[in-house]
């Protein structure tokens, strides 16, 4: 399996992986292939994490993390994370997760914010964002909004997540 940063020839596979993986979602709003596409196309949008897991010559997954605000302070949102599902439970979408927490360490970020499943999550690192002062714009419980800090110094950030305007929020 190798990861990879995703290049413009992938967007069509990439397109297709994340409506098949969405399908049969507990919670989806069945837009997160579309969400993609304006994404790349906004001022948030980073190039370096946008990545892909290829199996032989195969996409079989895919992550975006793009900018997003708490109190003036850059941070990352991930979303959506999709692995095909004849490819899950096989640790793929926590390779993806990890190959991206070291792309955007390497980058400078020091957070990133998930809206996800409060049980696969945690498996890489996140925690509750409110322990970090992060509150979601949305009413959403606790144990699903969380954040990671890759920093050691993990500074409180005290405001609301202000996301890129292609979400919707």
């Amino acid at each position: 399996m190798l990861i990879r940063q995703e290049r413009p020839e992938d967007y069509e596979a990439v397109y297709r992986v994340i409506k098949e993986a969405f399908a049969k979602a507990e919670h989806t709003d069945g837009n997160e292939a579309n969400l993609v596409v304006k994404l790349r196309k906004s001022e948030s949008f980073i190039p370096e994490l946008s990545l892909v897991a290829v199996d032989g010559e195969k996409i079989v997954g895919h992550i975006i993390f793009t900018k997003a605000l708490v109190h003036g302070v850059e941070v990352l949102a991930l979303a959506p994370l999709a692995v095909l599902p004849d490819y899950q439970n096989r640790g793929i979408g926590l390779s993806l997760i990890e190959a991206g927490h070291q792309a955007a360490n390497e980058l400078g970020y020091e957070y990133a914010v998930v809206l996800g499943h409060a049980k696969y999550y945690p498996k890489a690192g996140y925690v509750p964002a409110s322990q970090f002062g992060i509150k979601a714009p949305f009413a959403v419980d606790d144990e699903s909004f969380m954040a990671i800090c890759f920093s050691k110094s993990q500074t409180k950030l005290h405001g609301t997540m202000e996301y890129d305007k292609a979400f919707g929020i």
